[in-house]
């Protein structure tokens, strides 16, 4: 199972935004809906080994499952529904028991650190960031069930940082390039895809 963690600093925890207004009224929602798109969506299907994790605010965290996940379509709008239904049935999730608004899509209540380390146990930890070894020096293989960390607009706070330095076995950079983390969960992809650009 792939999976990427998804910081939403600014991500309502509420049901009340509007779906027209994502890129504002909703803390850029916009950009995280084309990073959970991007982590599932192919040109004829959905991804079934991924699982998204995206924590609106470090106090609840929504969970996508490649394996069950119906409804997302290859737009903003319809993952933004996706996220706003699963804030409506919030009160639902109690204790470590979720919500499950939706098939394959569960919330929780817990933050940033409970996540990381829920996922940790099932692979390795890898921060994406400008700042790491380049990818291709590490290879694939090291990669197998790797869960890849990413924040939306904003920087890793220094409260995730030392999280970070906590958890992660890796960080690892994509490229030259600093990339949007849609952009850098496709080619994370590619990466893998390809077993290391060695395979097409």
């Amino acid at each position: 199972m792939r999976q990427f963690v998804l910081i939403g600093h600014d991500v309502p925890t509420t049901p009340d935004f509007s779906l027209d207004d994502l890129a504002g009224g909703a803390g850029r929602l916009d950009a995280l809906c084309r990073s959970i798109t991007a982590a599932f969506v192919t040109s004829h299907g959905i991804r079934e080994d991924v699982r998204v994790h995206l924590i609106a605010q470090d106090e609840l965290t929504i969970t996508f499952d490649g394996r069950d996940l119906q409804r997302l379509n290859p737009d903003e709008r319809s993952t933004a529904a996706l996220v706003r239904k699963a804030l409506e049935h919030r009160d639902e999730a109690i204790g470590a028991l979720p919500a499950e608004p939706s098939p394959g899509v569960e919330l929780y209540r817990r933050g940033f650190e409970e996540t990381l380390a829920a996922v940790a146990d099932e692979g390795p930890v890898v921060q994406l960031h400008e700042d790491g070894t380049a990818v291709v020096d590490i290879g694939p293989d090291a990669l197998a069930d790797a869960t890849f960390v990413l924040s939306d607009h904003h920087d890793f706070t220094a409260t995730e940082t030392d999280l970070l330095e906590e958890y992660t076995d890796q960080r690892l950079r994509l490229g030259p390039q600093l990339l949007h983390a849609d952009q850098a969960i496709t080619v994370a992809h590619h990466y893998l895809d390809t077993d290391g650009y060695e395979q097409f």
